[in-house]
């Protein structure tokens, strides 16, 4: 039975109204906008049960056509790694341990096993690329549960298009924050961005804006340190993706007022015709994916 979600996650406004309503993978999927915080979530929407059956076995097969890493996938998940990494390089300096929740073949830590030399850990619920994983010699977890059960803290937590499919993304942050996460490490989030990316898929319980992905880290108890938005590996001229470097606040967070997004509904209708237009304009450009063999990663600083 689908699960009515009646008050917003974000701010706990009780009045929403119907922002997106369309067909994916065979369901309905409508998505409500906060009236209040102008937070976009999925309503009514998997169980916690079914989530847990969905992505053990039938999301990579409903996304992909089968359990395992197709060549397609893990080129894509190469050429991501890359430029995550990058990224990560401008702003730190030194890594020990490493946590990627849903962190798939394990590309990504790969690639933060060798620029930091770090010890790296993963947390993938499909057991098909738990298995990849492994087999390159990866320590990969079933669940976060195995994880907190070491008691080990991490200088690096990231949630690669994982905090979209979450149904508590504050409650998770917070758990990180507290459990997991060293007092002085780092949370790398990536997410579709809601203005230009189709996003509304039945696994998104979330849509996220700038916005939006920054109060809900504020209300977790951390702060920006970096954010990028942008379209790579897939496009340079479509900004799909947003990519938010945090800390942890020091002490007990800190109660603070929601700043609002506004005018979600004029912001999707302008990324739209922006993408017609681009698509028009620039058949041959707006779709292009980087050559990982090329990208430079930066020095650190």
């Amino acid at each position: 039975m689908p699960e009515e979600i009646r008050l917003c996650p974000l701010c706990g406004h009780d009045h929403s109204t119907l922002f997106d309503r369309r067909e994916h993978l065979g369901r309905l999927v409508c998505n409500r906008l906060c009236s209040r915080c102008g937070l976009i979530f999925q309503s009514p929407r998997m169980t916690a049960a079914e989530a847990e059956a969905h992505y053990a076995a039938e999301y990579r097969r409903a996304v992909q056509g089968r359990e395992g890493p197709t060549d397609k996938d893990l080129d894509f998940q190469s050429r991501r790694a890359a430029l995550l990494t990058a990224f990560l390089q401008r702003k730190v300096r030194r890594l020990e341990r490493c946590l990627d929740i849903g962190c798939s073949s394990g590309l990504f830590l790969q690639r933060v096993q060798e620029a930091y030399g770090a010890q790296v850990v993963g947390v993938e619920p499909s057991e098909a690329y738990r298995a990849y994983a492994r087999e390159r010699g990866l320590e990969v977890h079933a669940s976060l549960d195995e994880v907190e059960a070491g008691g080990r803290r991490f200088d690096l937590v990231s949630l690669i298009h994982v905090l979209e499919h979450l149904p508590d993304p504050v409650g998770y942050l917070t758990r990180l924050r507290e459990r997991l996460l060293a007092a002085d490490g780092w949370l790398l989030v990536e997410v579709p961005n809601v203005y230009i990316h189709t996003s509304f898929e039945y696994e998104h319980l979330y849509s996220f804006s700038r916005r939006t992905l920054t109060e809900t880290l504020r209300k977790a108890g951390f702060r920006l340190v970096a954010v990028r938005i942008q379209g790579r590996p897939i496009s340079q001229l479509f900004p799909f993706y947003i990519t938010a470097l945090a800390r942890p606040l020091a002490g007990p967070p800190r109660r603070f007022r929601i700043r609002p997004e506004r005018g979600a509904a004029r912001k999707r209708l302008l990324g739209a015709i922006f993408q017609i237009f681009v698509t028009q304009r620039f058949p041959k450009r707006w779709w292009l994916l980087i050559d990982v063999n090329s990208y430079q990663d930066t020095p650190k600083v």
